[in-house]
């Protein structure tokens, strides 16, 4: 989503926008092989019409998605309709390009058919994307961060972090924060963190309730909504809310991680999920 719309940026500022007609986005390697199954066909499409995995409404993923494809049309950045055939301008590659196996290329074009743009972008984990020249890609219009060097407590490994924490006699969380309010004001660090547990409490719960099963060929059958009630059965004082049965359960991941892969959710990343 994120390298979507970037694309879609960048031809709004080359001016290109207005001219294009169809644009056509090249998944490659393991975005190629698990596209479908994890939602990356959806976020593509999200993407390229203006919406950012952390502000958009996970319920209104599917109604935008399905009216896309009906159509056959989608606008860039909410503003320009193209054609869209998702069989000729979504494409599946099963090779990966050189930099990175999660690979995506996008291909704008004119009413002619002719190329007017063209930029490859590549997932690199942790919700990070960068484009080809291997820079970073943040999709903030243009903010600016300190470098790593401003930071209290630099490090590059987890090994790294552990020993600052040992020399300092900080905990993780301290050391983090400190970390985190050289770049931002505490109350915005603490903001943050908090749409991150509630983006990531939103997946458990709609994965406990969705049944059914997971997009994608392979129609994995969706096992939380089954566990949770199944816990629920075994607590005497079940509670409401599907968050309480995983208290203290290492199943949690389970509802979280499949609704995420599926779309139903994006969580923002915690704010230093980047290496210091």
């Amino acid at each position: 989503m994120i390298a979507a719309r970037q694309f879609a940026c960048l031809l709004r500022s080359r001016g290109l926008l207005a001219r294009v007609a169809a644009l056509v986005t090249q998944l490659y390697g393991s975005l190629s092989a698990t596209g479908r199954g994890h939602g990356t066909d959806r976020a593509v499409l999200l993407g390229l019409e203006g919406h950012r995995p952390d502000t958009i409404d996970p319920d209104a993923i599917e109604p935008v998605v399905a009216a896309i494809r009906q159509d056959r049309r989608l606008r860039l950045l909410g503003t320009h309709a193209v054609t869209f055939d998702e069989k000729e301008h979504l494409l599946f590659m099963r090779r990966s390009l050189p930099y990175h196996p999660n690979g995506l290329r996008f291909v704008a074009l004119d009413a002619q058919g002719a190329p007017l743009a063209e930029a490859d972008y590549f997932s690199v984990g942790g919700g990070f994307v960068v484009d080809a020249q291997g820079l970073g890609v943040r999709n903030d219009e243009g903010a600016q961060r300190p470098p790593p060097a401003a930071l209290p407590f630099a490090f590059e490994t987890g090994a790294q972090l552990l020993a600052q924490c040992s020399a300092h006699g900080k905990s993780i969380a301290a050391l983090m924060m400190d970390n985190e309010t050289r770049w931002r004001p505490q109350p915005e660090v603490r903001a943050q963190l908090l749409k991150v547990w509630d983006t990531m409490a939103g997946a458990v719960r709609r994965g406990c309730a969705s049944t059914g099963s997971l997009p994608g060929r392979m129609q994995v059958r969706r096992r939380a909504a089954d566990l949770f009630q199944r816990l629920q059965g075994d607590r005497r004082d079940a509670a409401p809310d599907p968050l309480a049965a995983w208290t203290g359960s290492t199943s949690t991941p389970l509802p979280s991680t499949r609704k995420t892969r599926s779309a139903g959710a994006w969580s923002p990343r915690p704010p230093t999920a980047r290496r210091a």
